[in-house]
């Protein structure tokens, strides 16, 4: 059995821990019952010994499985890491929802997919990357009363998604630091409005509005400070005709969306202007999390 979970890109401009979508990078893990606990790891972490002796997945994976068999079973977990590590790309989202659904049907108990992003929100406050990574699509999410609600906008076929991603991180936990403790009236509401623009853009197909839309005076600028470069990121993916260009959750990753056709020459562009980051172009996903029996 296969359970996968796409990567995602969060908050697009101003919809700060509300708006995401899911992008066709996606983390797999096998499993199957064995004598003997293992883990196993190929591309992204592999080299990374501290994953395997203290995996967030096998500590989220052995708390559900036990509530919900109420015994012990050892497992074999073989994973296959396609998104990034700690790159605005929603890598511990993916850990956490394919955990949860993991131990679901390890348990031989299927539940919604509405199911386990409550539960996910357990682990991950906001909704903004885990709720892309469990339904696929763009999402626009809130919280209330400790589940989450969204709504979901098929994506079309015709979009690819570019992301530059950097060869560092920037700490979501640090960079939250950074931000202003208060907002001014006005820079509320240009949030707000824009958040509700970039909305009614991605629901309306209105992609040509997404420029105005995405952005932003809550986040995004501050965060970018702490790697110049990405300015000149984004002025480079406008001069090539992207749609949107913003930072990727808390970054480091940039993410551009634009037309199909428009996709090679805009990718060719970042990787001249930027050779020492990787420039991925990659489908977008409306399948979210997925299982293969």
């Amino acid at each position: 059995m296969i359970i996968s979970v796409p990567a995602t890109s969060a908050n697009l401009g101003p919809g700060f821990d509300t708006l995401g979508l899911s992008v066709d990078l996606r983390n797999r893990v096998e499993f199957k019952p064995s004598r003997f606990f293992s883990v196993s790891i190929k591309g992204e972490g592999e080299s990374n010994p501290r994953l395997k002796g203290n995996n967030m997945f096998v500590s989220i994976f052995n708390e559900h499985y036990q509530r919900l068999t109420h015994k012990k079973q050892n497992f074999k977990f073989q994973f296959y890491n396609s998104i990034p590590l700690s790159r605005g790309l929603g890598s511990s989202s993916a850990v956490i929802v394919s955990a949860i659904a993991t131990a679901h049907e390890a348990a031989g108990v299927r539940v919604s997919k509405r199911r386990i992003l409550n539960h996910a929100l357990v682990y991950e406050s906001h909704p903004d990357n885990i709720t892309p990574a469990v339904m696929g699509g763009f999402n626009v999410a809130t919280v209330e009363k400790n589940k989450v609600f969204s709504q979901k906008k098929h994506l079309p076929d015709y979009l690819r998604a570019v992301v530059v991603i950097p060869d560092k991180p920037i700490s979501t936990a640090k960079s939250r630091t950074t931000l202003p403790k208060s907002y001014s009236k006005e820079n509320a509401v240009f949030n707000v409005s824009h958040a509700a623009l970039t909305v009614a853009a991605f629901f309306n197909e209105d992609w040509e509005m997404l420029k105005i839309a995405t952005q932003d005076r809550f986040h995004q600028k501050t965060r970018m400070k702490m790697m110049p470069e990405l300015f000149t990121i984004q002025k480079a993916a406008y001069e090539q005709g992207a749609l949107m260009s913003t930072l990727s959750g808390s970054g480091s990753t940039f993410f551009s969306l634009c037309y199909d056709e428009d996709a090679a020459a805009l990718a060719a562009k970042l990787e001249q202007r930027f050779p020492q980051f990787a420039v991925k172009i990659l489908n977008l996903d409306n399948n979210g999390l997925t299982v293969e029996r």
